[in-house]
């Protein structure tokens, strides 16, 4: 009888990823991540979007300032192609008198506005207060220049009915349009964030040498690999999402929006995070977590860890294990960043 359990953990075995790690030296990883990285942006989708929108210049539009009264709190859109506008919260301090980091913080399968503290139902409020939701608002107070993007699909670029009936996201009709155009829902969201980082660059008082990305869940996707694709972003933060491809989506369902076609061949998500190497990273993980399995992440620290290691940057590497499920973990974030951002 067909098992397809044991059908798909023998498709993974029938093949070696093309850039499975096994470097013993600093300049074996080098060799490795310029191979690599280009790959990687290839699968994602991100040289058909540099093709398609050479001509584009991205333009923001701030719509709605608003004094929290220990920060500002801006609306802006920033239109990352000509049919496409970026919804993002940008939360300043309100004194800035050098430059300052700047914190990128995507969402998961959640509205935008729960990673700046606005809850709009008791669920939300709930989400906010149990799961530690307003990581936007928690990095404003450490003092840093934030901004909370909408993520494609969600809020305002979802589709009309999915807007009417209020549904958290379009992820599958994202994804179909764009496997038919040659790109992929995380390689939509990876050129979005470079774009914020362009734009914010050029427009903000931050300092271009700290740069931090995290989000919880979906959020920690985007983190994982934008960082592994840009090298701007100086830290990274992936909560509840740093696993094994493998154990956690190719083994339990996830929303379609998580799927790159043949990212196997290329590597495991610890092989994708060593693109990150020896920049810092702290993957936030929840003990009894249900769509990450604990024993998944923790197998694939230790597989990240001998690529620090050949970085000589394994102090740079770290795992915090929060007591609960799928949720931020704050304690496990602040501490980390105030090492490298103080």
């Amino acid at each position: 009888m067909y098992d397809s359990a044991q059908h798909f953990a023998a498709s993974y075995r029938a093949f070696t990823p093309e850039f499975a790690f096994n470097v013993e030296s600093a300049k074996d990883l080098a060799a490795w991540q310029a191979a690599f990285r280009p790959r990687l942006r290839q699968i994602l989708g991100l040289d058909n979007l540099a093709v398609d929108l050479a001509d584009h210049q991205p333009t923001a539009e701030l719509r709605l300032t608003e004094n929290m009264g220990d920060y500002i709190r801006e609306t802006w859109h920033l239109w990352v192609e000509p049919t496409v506008p970026l919804p993002f919260y940008l939360l300043r301090p309100l004194e800035i008198t050098e430059p300052v980091p700047l914190v990128i913080i995507p969402h998961g399968h959640n509205h935008p506005h729960i990673y700046v503290g606005i809850a709009k139902t008791d669920k939300e409020a709930a989400e906010i207060e149990e799961g530690e939701r307003d990581i936007g608002v928690q990095a404003v107070r450490e003092g840093y220049i934030t901004i909370a993007p909408t993520t494609r699909a969600f809020g305002e670029t979802r589709t009309e009915k999915d807007r009417e009936t209020d549904k958290v996201h379009s992820c599958q009709i994202q994804l179909r349009h764009g496997l038919l155009a040659g790109r992929t829902p995380i390689g939509e969201r990876v050129w979005d964030m470079g774009c914020l980082i362009d734009w914010a660059s050029a427009e903000l008082p931050i300092d271009p040498e700290r740069i931090a990305m995290t989000g919880n869940s979906g959020g920690g996707t985007i983190t994982v690999f934008a960082a592994a694709c840009d090298t701007r972003i100086s830290l990274a933060m992936p909560g509840c999402y740093f696993c094994t491809f493998a154990g956690s989506l190719g083994t339990i369902n996830h929303c379609d929006c998580n799927y790159v076609p043949g990212i196997l061949r290329l590597g495991e998500m610890y092989d994708v995070a060593g693109l990150i190497a020896p920049r810092p990273f702290n993957a936030i993980a929840g003990k009894t977590d249900p769509i990450f399995p604990i024993d998944q992440v923790e197998y694939a620290y230790e597989k990240l860890q001998l690529i620090y290691a050949a970085a000589g940057a394994e102090e740079h590497c770290q795992l915090y294990i929060g007591e609960g499920g799928h949720r931020y973990y704050k304690d496990g974030a602040w501490p980390f960043v105030r090492r490298y951002f103080a």
